[in-house]
């Protein structure tokens, strides 16, 4: 399975394409769009269309995209939102799954802590990739941690063979109710 991780931007997208074959992430390709000289509209058009051409080019099954994160400036964040809900629609119109991570769960999968830096999480994409070298921008570097962290959370390696992660039943008296009836002293 071909997997397309979009880091969304409005000046600069990055872009990674990864395949997991047993329990290792091949790496396909990664990038990045430069919008930055072009208007808003132009910027939205050339995401529209170059996300349809990757994913046709490379064949790609899924796609993972970085949600929004909340900033205290609400102008960027709603040119972020317009950037990402058009390569979600570029994607969707392709009849191709996509699924949204937040900042922090991409850094937690990859490193181990969800506050890592930028150059922490390029790090360990150049090790789970086996690259020779870092990807030139930090965009294309969280584009294929983006990819790798969607493969980790939607299957499980076992024996070399990628499985679906199965819920776990629950324990007897495990629930929230359970723990609330048998522990009366400590809620209040």
């Amino acid at each position: 399975m071909k997997i397309l991780g979009i880091d969304p931007g409005t000046n600069i997208l990055g872009f990674g394409i990864i395949e997991q074959k047993g329990n290792q992430f091949i790496h396909i390709d990664h990038g990045i769009l430069k919008l930055d000289k072009l208007d808003t509209y132009e910027k939205l058009s050339t995401i529209f269309t170059d996300i349809q051409v990757i994913i046709k080019k490379f064949k790609i099954d899924e796609v993972a995209i970085e949600a929004p994160f909340f900033g205290e400036n609400a102008q960027s964040m709603l040119k972020l939102g317009r950037a990402q809900g058009v390569a979600i629609a570029a994607s969707a119109i392709l009849k191709l799954p996509v699924t949204e991570y937040a900042p922090k769960k991409i850094k937690l999968s990859l490193t181990g802590k969800g506050y890592s830096s930028k150059e922490q999480v390029a790090e360990m994409v150049k090790q789970l990739l086996s690259l020779k070298r870092l990807p030139q921008t930090l965009d294309a570097s969280d584009a294929l941690a983006i990819a790798i962290t969607h493969c980790m959370q939607n299957k499980l390696t076992i024996k070399g063979e990628s499985q679906p992660i199965k819920a776990k039943k629950k324990s007897k008296g495990g629930d929230w109710s359970s723990f609330i009836k048998n522990n009366p002293d400590r809620l209040g």
